[in-house]
């Protein structure tokens, strides 16, 4: 089967196993076709040799996480994650991987109204206590949706307007994180525009799915929709999204889009000083890098820079910033995998003894706190700081 993969970017990998220690899926299976090494040989079979797609093969491929933490340890610069991303895609496009019901639970996350519909029924079931932990929606999900109101000043002279991207699931089951973001936004000086429902979906999770056509239709979206000023993410999987929009259009409008994306700890980093001088928190706060914020993007020190000036005390994880298991959705579908990759997780959590653990992606945040780990994202306390407003 031609997987349509780039012979060159398939070949730089030399099979020297330096990702391995990376790899969360091969750290708790010791599986080497549960390894970057292992697929990219299993890629490599498939697409040269006519390889037959077995269960087995198919497993491989579909338990990989897709963190991308693989990539930095890389000493050939192996695009891993493009690669696991064109295979997914070939194997959804010939009907192997993600099955009709998967499709179908993608649908409502370009309507918003439908997705805000389905949140306020789980919200129900959950005060009844009958919605299953598997969904690992957060412990308290809105009955009512509250859209962000732009800030008056948008457009004032003399000050910075930019978008704050609130996207799909994160802006039914998470708007409070949205909240605290304009609010520090804002004490910056700097306005606020809300996408809502100008852009409602960045198409991250379609494309983990291996469901291309959707990914770009979602990015072509955005793209038409949000013009000219930053686009501030706080979610780090839609913002690694998104920042990718060159490779996954493969257009200068697209290039030129990603271009304006910041994560919004990447962006307030230099601007840091514009927030308000205040009394620091008295916690002990541990920053937990989510995968697509630290290998993906890059720029998960602006995390604690943002955060020093309002923490009385920031503590490291010892594990390298290994994978917590979350994913997008891999937590619901590779419930097992991903319980174990947790286990991990939490062990270097209990090492640091943290008051809190501060992560800024509403997946991770949602999967440790399916473990017991009290999680907060860095804008909430942020904002907890400047309003003195108890944790």
């Amino acid at each position: 089967m031609d997987l349509t993969i780039d012979p060159d970017e398939l070949n730089m990998c030399v099979q020297c196993g330096l990702c391995l220690p990376s790899c969360p899926t091969f750290r708790v299976t010791g599986d080497e076709t549960r390894s970057p090494r292992g697929r990219i040989a299993l890629m490599r079979a498939v697409q040269n040799d006519d390889a037959p797609l077995t269960p087995e093969v198919l497993e491989a491929f579909d338990t990989c996480v897709q963190c991308r933490g693989c990539e930095p340890a890389c000493p050939s610069g192996v695009p891993y994650g493009h690669l696991m991303e064109r295979t997914r895609e070939a194997l959804a496009d010939d009907g192997s991987l993600t099955p009709v019901w998967q499709r179908w639970a993608l649908k409502p996350l370009n309507q918003p109204r439908l997705l805000q519909i389905g949140t306020t029924a789980m919200a129900v079931a959950q005060r009844l206590k009958v919605l299953p932990d598997r969904l690992g929606a957060p412990a308290d999900l809105p009955l009512r949706h509250h859209a962000l109101a732009p800030s008056a000043t948008v457009d004032a002279p003399g000050r910075e307007t930019v978008f704050l991207f609130t996207g799909c699931v994160m802006d039914v089951w998470q708007s409070k994180v949205h909240a605290a973001a304009q609010r520090v936004l804002e004490a910056a000086d700097v306005a606020v525009i809300p996408t809502n429902r100008l852009a409602p979906c960045c198409g991250a999770l379609h494309t983990h799915a291996g469901l291309g056509d959707d990914a770009r239709a979602r990015a072509e979206q955005l793209i038409g929709a949000l013009p000219e000023r930053p686009i501030l993410v706080d979610s780090a999987g839609c913002g690694a999204a998104m920042k990718d929009y060159g490779h996954l259009l493969d257009t200068e409008a697209a290039r030129e889009f990603s271009a304006r994306v910041f994560d919004i700890q990447e962006w307030l980093a230099p601007r840091v000083d514009q927030l308000p001088q205040v009394d620091k928190v008295p916690v002990r706060v541990a920053v937990q890098d989510p995968c697509h914020l630290r290998h993906v993007q890059r720029v998960h020190e602006a995390t604690r820079t943002v955060l020093a000036p309002f923490v009385q005390t920031l503590v490291e994880l010892d594990d390298d910033g290994l994978c917590c298991g979350a994913g997008g959705a891999y937590s619901v579908l590779q419930p097992e995998l991903a319980g174990l990759i947790r286990e991990r997780k939490v062990e270097a959590i209990d090492r640091a003894r943290p008051d809190l653990v501060a992560s800024a992606n509403p997946g991770c945040s949602m999967h440790l706190a399916g473990a017991g780990v009290r999680t907060i994202h860095p804008m909430q306390l942020i904002d907890a700081a400047i309003s003195k407003t108890p944790l």
